[in-house]
């Protein structure tokens, strides 16, 4: 199957809502720069549900979702360590891990990742099968200013990049919600039945600023 690109950014555009329905956004070279900064005008997060789907071949630790404060930089960090072979959701700076993840290259994976302040409980979904709970952080909200990304790790609020943590692949349908999903709403988004686009990060109309070598591509599709 051919790919179309639709469009190549060398240096930030001017967000605007778009709907990528059906869109990936490709990171194809190993860059310390290139990411894509997500605009959400929420500010005060007492509870998060984020989900998306990843493609790539990397062997090395990656990045997959880099949500940063002024207060930390790993506010709400979803990040693959292929050392130890483990998922790792970082919440203001603490993280819990989630092992025995089949994560195969050169194929699409879905990771919806939960967590709730009052609680203090984590959970991830890979490809549709849930982890246990496990407590990170509890008692305060993650509270903005928020900066965003995919393709690139916060070490600092907006910065702080490491090449060897930057994201090379393909990703796709990016929701967040401010909100804890049910399993059933969180199977649905797997199986991309109907379900309810995130009230914070919508794919299907998300603003969005692109920073050097990223491209806006046809999403892959399976041909029967």
């Amino acid at each position: 199957m051919k790919l179309f690109p639709v469009l190549v950014m060398l240096t930030a555009c001017a967000a605007r809502p778009q709907d990528l329905s059906g869109k990936m956004f490709t990171f194809p070279l190993q860059s310390n720069t290139a990411h894509v900064r997500l605009n959400a005008s929420r500010l005060d997060f007492s509870s998060l549900t984020l989900c998306h789907r990843s493609f790539t071949d990397l062997k090395r630790d990656h990045v997959l979702f880099s949500l940063a404060t002024p207060a930390h930089s790993n506010d709400f960090l979803i990040f693959w360590d292929y050392t130890n072979n483990e998922i790792e959701s970082h919440i203001k700076d603490r993280k819990a891990e989630f092992g025995g993840r089949d994560y195969k290259p050169n194929m699409w994976h879905s990771i919806c990742t939960t967590w709730d302040s009052e609680s203090g409980l984590v959970q991830i979904w890979f490809d549709g099968l849930p982890s246990i709970r496990k407590f990170v952080s509890t008692g305060t909200n993650i509270i903005g200013p928020v900066i965003i990304m995919l393709g690139q790790e916060q070490d600092s609020h907006g910065g702080g990049f490491d090449i060897k943590q930057s994201f090379v692949g393909m990703m796709s349908d990016v929701h967040l919600w401010d909100h804890i999903l049910s399993s059933c709403e969180i199977q649905n988004y797997v199986d991309e039945l109907n379900f309810t686009p995130g009230n914070v990060l919508n794919w299907s109309a998300l603003e969005f600023e692109i920073i050097d070598r990223v491209l806006i591509e046809n999403k892959l599709m399976t041909c029967h």
